[in-house]
């Protein structure tokens, strides 16, 4: 990356000056007057050396001299050191430009990651908070994917609890004879049942205490009609979500219940018991006391004998890592439970230490519509296929009277739908709340997914032009000055490292939009496909590396290229 070389340089120029380490940043100024790359470095030294900024500044400039890597080097303001790239270092990463363009040498590629998202759980509907676990995850997923990671995609679910046990609950209480044993409305009907049975716990004192006599024969699978209900409603579930996934595009590696994790939770719990790392609390129950490392108590056994979240997922934890040997594991959930899994984390620091290095938690806010917040404890909650279906609607309508077959209509209709979801999420930081803007959301024009597709079909329209008109590409005869695109083509790498050494998508999503709206200014200013003009070649080549590129960046954030829109 140009970056690099130029801090190589830097650090170079200032071994004179200064034998401590300095931290310095190089940036692409906002202003594209103030050169393509600069640097405080001078600002900094200038501190410890107690000399003016602008001396040191010009001091490095000497330091570095001439270099093919510049056109000029120039200090500007307080002490800034601007550097203007070379047109043909440019054009020569724009002869490289393949479908492994973007990779960074700095990653290591024979590293294994696991990463833990979506995680719906079975007896509840998909909402749309899952559609943002999902989204991030598979963003994720694929970003250390085309780094040359090693991927595995972990889906953990909550198939056993006080949350399951109240739908099956509901349903025991609430069943007719002709009913017993059998979900009459399919997936619908678990849905029901856990509105119903939330409701009813907070009514009902009797049925509370049924609902924990079902839960503890869901664990001890001691009766035929609990296991039966039990089992063919996790199916249905199962089966829902799976067809869910496929609409997404992710592919898990691994479903893994939270029935498989809390026999392992408890046994990690109770072996830290006999070390002091827990502790007995009420009624038997064992406890964490997070106030000792300045956070909260949690119970991690409760008074019956079960293990609790906390447990599962320090069983989760020892499971994952027997399946796969990692040297990263990713969770991703809601920031809801950001105290919780502080907690969490901490414990599993004492009785899993190994684990709790290699564990990165990132948490993200809130999907809302603009009608408020969900609730599937309230039954107001607003599924990840509804949100789907609605957008799926607007743009059907928003391309119904385009030439299109039946077929090219349903994958564009579906394509769009998706990307224009993926994108509101990922375009912003994974711990922000977002807003769903529906309009701007499929907006063929400006900051939106599908802005991003119409950029690559564009571009994609223009290569068969040139292929039907046989202009092929050529690096022959450059122009007397390169545009902002090459250069923009250039900063692709740095965005995916950004993106992958913070843990976020929406470097790669911004990119990609300045990318697109600089390529849309370059096709309306230039005509790109010429038999006549000299240049032609040239510029097909510029739109066959903006086109990888594009296609590249949306694969990494999930979002489908489309050949027609």
């Amino acid at each position: 990356m140009i970056k690099d070389e130029i801090k190589n340089l830097i650090e170079k120029a200032i071994k004179d000056f200064t034998k401590e380490l300095v931290s310095f940043s190089v940036e692409m100024p906002s202003d594209k007057n103030n050169g393509d790359y600069s640097t405080n470095v001078a600002l900094i030294l200038s501190k410890k050396l107690g000399k003016n900024p602008a001396e040191v500044a010009n001091e490095i400039k000497e330091k570095i001299g001439e270099n093919k890597l510049f056109s000029k080097i120039e200090v500007a303001g307080p002490g800034f050191v601007n550097f203007f790239v070379a047109d043909k270092v440019f054009i020569d990463i724009l002869k490289d430009v393949d479908k492994n363009y973007g990779k960074t040498k700095s990653f290591d590629h024979s590293k294994k990651i696991i990463i833990d998202y979506t995680d719906p759980n079975p007896f509840k509907e998909f909402h749309i908070g899952h559609l943002m676990s999902n989204a991030i995850g598979e963003s994720l997923s694929r970003i250390f994917e085309f780094q040359g990671a090693k991927i595995k995609r972990v889906c953990y679910q909550g198939d056993v609890g006080l949350h399951v046990a109240s739908v099956i609950a509901e349903k025991l209480w609430t069943q007719k004879d002709d009913e017993i044993g059998v979900w009459v409305d399919g997936l619908s009907g678990t849905a029901i049942a856990y509105v119903g049975g939330v409701k009813r716990s907070k009514e009902d004192s009797e049925f509370t205490e049924f609902v924990k006599k079902v839960n503890k024969k869901i664990y001890d699978r001691t009766d035929p009609e609990v296991n039966k209900l039990y089992d063919s409603g996790k199916e249905l579930s199962l089966k829902h979500f799976d067809e869910i996934y496929k609409k997404l595009g992710t592919k898990f590696d691994w479903l893994i219940f939270e029935s498989e994790t809390g026999p392992v939770g408890k046994r990690i719990v109770e072996k830290g018991l006999k070390n002091e790392i827990f502790e007995r609390g009420d009624k038997g129950s064992i406890i964490f006391k997070g106030e000792e490392y300045g956070l909260h108590t949690r119970v991690f056994i409760n008074s019956e004998g079960l293990p609790t979240y906390e447990a599962k997922d320090l069983g989760l934890a020892e499971i994952k890592y027997k399946k796969y040997k990692y040297d990263k594991s990713v969770i991703i959930t809601g920031n809801e439970v950001n105290d919780y899994f502080k907690v969490m984390l901490c414990a599993m620091d004492k009785v899993l230490p190994d684990l709790a290095k290699k564990t990165k938690h990132i948490s993200h806010g809130m999907l809302r519509l603009p009608e408020g917040k969900m609730s599937s404890r309230t039954g107001k909650v607003i599924t990840g296929e509804s949100l789907i279906e609605q957008v799926q609607e607007l743009v059907k309508e928003k391309i119904k009277d385009r030439n299109l077959s039946e077929q090219e209509s349903k994958e564009i209709i579906e394509s769009v739908a998706i990307g224009a979801i993926r994108y509101s999420i990922l375009k912003q930081s994974a711990g922000s709340d977002i807003i769903y803007d529906f309009d701007k959301s499929i907006s063929f024009d400006g900051d939106s997914g599908p802005y991003l597709q119409y950029a690559y079909t564009r571009a994609q329209s223009v290569l068969q032009k040139a292929k039907d008109e046989g202009v092929k590409t050529s690096f022959k005869k450059l122009p007397s000055e390169i545009t902002q695109l090459e250069k923009m083509i250039s900063y692709f790498p740095e965005a995916i490292l950004r993106a992958e050494q913070n843990y976020e998508p929406h470097f790669i999503a911004l990119y990609l939009t300045e990318l697109a709206g600089i390529f849309n200014n370059y096709y309306s200013k230039n005509k790109i496909v010429d038999v006549a003009d000299e240049l032609s070649p040239y510029r097909i080549a510029l739109t066959e590396a903006f086109s990888v590129v594009m296609k590249n960046g949306l694969w990494m954030l999930g979002i489908k290229t489309l050949k027609k829109m």
